[in-house]
Formats: C-alpha cells, sequence, structure tokens
C-alpha cells in the first residue's frame, strides 16, 4: 500500500514537471518568436493567433475561451482526471503569457518559423507525456475520428489546411507559407519528444528457420523474442512458430539484412510502435 501511495506521487511530481517545462516551452516559443512577429501554428493555438492578429484581443483570454469546447469534449471522450489536467495546464499557459517577460530573439523570418514551432512543439510533446494537452485539436481529431471514416491523423490535416488557408487569405501568402514551416518544425518536434528518438518497431517473422534467426536476435542484437505457436493455412497446414520481437528503427536494416541471409523466403511484418511499457525488449549482458 505504501509502495503504491509513494509511486503514484512518484508520477504525480513528473508529470507535474513536464507540464510545468512545456507550458513554459510553449510560452517562449509564442511570445519570444511567433507573436511579435504574427505568425501562427496549427491547431486551436494557430485559430487564437490568427484572431489576435486580426482583432488585438488578448492571446491569453483568446486561448481559453477558443480550448473550453475541446475540454468539455475531452472529458466525455477520455475522463475526468484528463480534462482536469488540460484545464489547468491551459489556464497556466495563459497566466504565463501575460506574466513571463521573454523578448522577441530574432526578426530573421526562416528562424522565427522553425525556432517558433520547435519550441511550441517541445511544449506540446512534453504537455502530453505529461498527461494532458495544451491545444485541443488533438481532441476534437479523436473524437471525429470515433464517428466519422476519417483517422486522426486526416481530421487534423483538415482542420489545418482549412486554418491555413485563412492565413492565406488574411495575412497573406508569404506569412502563410512561413506559418506552414512553423506547423512543421511543431508537428516534428512533437513526434520527437512524445516518441523518442528511439522509436520502435515490432516485427512478426514466419520462417522455416526460426530457430537461427531467434538465436540470432537473442545472442546477436540482444532482444527479446516471444514465440507463438500457429498453423500454416495456405496449401499443406502443418504447424509453425511464429516469431515476433521489437527493435528501434536504427536497428530494422541490420535485422532484415539477417534473416534475408538466413532465409530468402522469410514472411517479415514490420509495425510501427508509439510507446512499450514493460516485458523484456533490451536483453541484459550478463557480466
Amino acid at each position: 500500500m505504501q509502495s503504491h501511495f509513494k509511486s503514484k506521487n512518484t508520477r504525480f511530481i513528473k508529470d507535474l514537471l513536464l507540464i510545468t517545462c512545456g507550458i513554459v516551452s510553449a510560452c517562449f516559443g509564442l511570445k519570444s518568436f511567433l507573436m511579435p512577429n504574427e505568425f501562427i501554428d496549427g491547431g486551436v493555438t494557430g485559430i487564437s493567433l490568427i484572431i489576435r492578429t486580426l482583432t488585438g484581443y488578448n492571446l491569453s483570454y483568446l486561448i481559453i475561451l477558443i480550448n473550453i469546447p475541446f475540454v468539455i469534449l475531452g472529458f466525455k471522450q477520455i475522463g475526468k482526471g484528463f480534462a482536469i489536467k488540460t484545464s489547468v495546464a491551459i489556464v497556466a499557459l495563459a497566466l504565463l503569457l501575460s506574466i513571463l517577460p521573454f523578448e522577441p530573439i530574432t526578426h530573421e523570418k526562416l528562424l522565427i518559423a522553425v525556432f517558433g514551432g520547435l519550441f511550441l512543439g517541445g511544449g506540446i510533446g512534453l504537455a502530453m507525456r505529461g498527461g494532458c494537452v495544451i491545444d485541443g485539436t488533438e481532441v476534437l481529431a479523436l473524437y471525429i475520428s470515433r464517428n466519422s471514416m476519417l483517422t486522426v491523423g486526416n481530421t487534423i490535416l483538415i482542420l489545418n489546411i482549412i486554418i491555413f488557408a485563412f492565413a492565406a487569405i488574411f495575412l497573406g501568402i508569404e506569412t502563410a507559407m512561413y506559418s506552414i514551416l512553423t506547423y512543421l518544425s511543431a508537428s516534428k518536434t512533437v513526434d520527437f519528444v512524445v516518441n523518442g528518438l528511439e522509436q520502435y518497431t515490432g516485427v512478426t517473422i514466419i520462417s522455416d528457420k526460426n530457430e537461427e534467426i531467434k538465436a540470432f536476435i537473442i545472442d546477436k542484437m540482444k532482444r527479446g523474442v516471444t514465440i507463438y505457436k500457429g498453423e500454416g493455412g495456405y496449401g499443406i497446414k502443418k504447424e509453425i512458430d511464429i516469431l515476433y520481437t521489437v527493435v528501434t528503427k536504427l536497428e530494422m536494416s541490420k535485422l532484415q539484412g539477417e534473416i534475408r541471409q538466413i532465409d530468402q523466403d522469410a514472411f517479415v511484418v514490420q509495425q510501427q510502435i508509439a510507446d512499450i511499457k514493460g516485458g523484456v525488449v533490451k536483453r541484459q549482458t550478463l557480466h
């Protein structure tokens, strides 16, 4: 009981630190890069920035007001804890935008687009690692994907196309183009922060020489292997061992090359994995 309580407190502190760092990073990206030069990003932040540029309204108020429907949607779709965390994070971001004295760093447009997106995307990614969002677009995309044929990625893409079309009309083509660059920088940074450098790939291998392949994965690559019992469904039915392992993208080419050397007819299926928890992914070398 005490161990569980301690673990829960540790996780709470970790999430709080991640969200705090994320909010400060996003605030820095907005105040030091995007806002002084009237660049925008995608999502709710982009909508808020467009309205601020056109009307002069305070960005802090806009971020809170526009995110309210998405927080309510998050409460219904994901849960109470997520909605509370997200509400606190959004309000904290709005307050810090008014309080922190960040000054413009540069007026070079390319640097603004790249580094503004870098810090904003890093902030969004850190907040997501902490269990909340500071931009409600993902919540809306999740809701639409569950109630239509669109995927989350397609929904976000469509929403951002609409946002950047408005930017092109009201802010000018050049600003819209730089803003698209900002969005690309931010989205790649979010992927990096959330998934990390070592993005994992799940690999399923069906081969008559599975023992040799298994030995290579365990002994040479120091990776764990799971063996499924299966049955061939084409032609003569026979029992087969199906190997499943998890490797990083950097190790994938090495594994593929070795499999082809051992068995050119091996059937290999790859699947990208966003995150893994528990289990024995990497086998530790004994000393």
